[in-house]
């Protein structure tokens, strides 16, 4: 059960990186390297949404379907793996959305970066005319 959960931390870190090399300052050479190769990757990218969707989805049906240990009746113990199991939970909840978001990010700094340059461009060829 953790290798999913592993897969999907090493995304968020990965998503991390390339959304702090996409926003770093460079030459205009070496940036639209970066754009062009990083565009390329969005789509296969693309396939942490769903994945995390669905381990959403299993946190969401494991939630409902877990037992409470909310009374008296709960040992100590049942109390603590209680809790632990919500501390996971909500970490992994937090993974999920991250990984979306920073991938929304990049799609969308990498989208302005192409527009960007498609209107300057654009500003050139006018100018010459």
């Amino acid at each position: 059960m953790a290798l999913q959960w592993m897969i999907l931390a090493c995304v968020v870190a990965v998503e991390a990186a390339v959304a702090t090399l996409v926003t770093l300052p460079a030459p205009r050479a070496v940036r639209g390297q970066i754009v062009a190769l990083t565009s390329l990757l969005l789509q296969p990218l693309a396939s942490v949404i769903p994945f995390a969707a669905f381990q959403l989805l299993d946190i969401y049906w494991k939630k409902e379907h877990r037992l409470m240990c909310t009374s008296d009746v709960c040992t100590a113990e049942e109390r603590v793996r209680f809790e632990k199991s919500m501390f996971k939970a909500q970490r992994n909840v937090i993974l999920c959305v991250s990984a979306c978001l920073l991938y929304w990010c990049i799609y969308r700094i990498v989208k302005y970066s192409k527009d960007i340059k498609a209107l300057e461009e654009t500003e050139k060829r006018l100018k010459e005319e």
